[in-house]
């Protein structure tokens, strides 16, 4: 758990069995993600999987980075107003969110590495693929 002056921001005590039944179920494209992400595979940094920030949880979050990874499936869709000002309250904290569908991950999950890679390690965009969205910025 994590504070600031704020309070808890990371992994609220009351998110701990909601973030543990995410982890449990995570859909196809999450797992498939999470293969690249995980033993610091993905440019030797560490990644968390459904992780708490504030009174939301994230797909994947990266501490070092400030980098959060989204996987957006058919869910989202009609939640778009809610999304967004998700995203706006994650970007506040001075965190950076990348946003991928569930077709990008499963269809091209190298191509969905390489742009989160060029992110951390400094590339400043990800590659020019018209199925991977670029990361939004705070």
């Amino acid at each position: 758990m994590y504070f600031s002056s704020m309070g808890i921001i990371f992994n609220r005590h009351d998110q701990k069995e909601r973030r543990h039944d995410l982890r449990s179920h995570a859909t196809k494209a999450e797992q498939i993600l999470w293969q690249g992400l995980k033993t610091r595979s993905c440019a030797g940094v560490k990644f968390r999987r459904q992780h708490g920030i504030g009174p939301f949880i994230v797909d994947f979050y990266c501490p070092k980075h400030k980098l959060v990874i989204e996987v957006d499936g058919s869910s989202h869709a009609h939640t778009q107003q809610y999304d967004n000002n998700r995203q706006m309250q994650i970007e506040a904290l001075g965190l950076q969110i990348m946003r991928f569908t569930n077709e990008e991950v499963i269809e091209n999950p190298d191509r969905v590495i390489e742009c989160i890679e060029r992110i951390i390690l400094g590339g400043a965009n990800p590659p020019k693929v018209p199925e991977l969205r670029t990361p939004t910025t705070p």
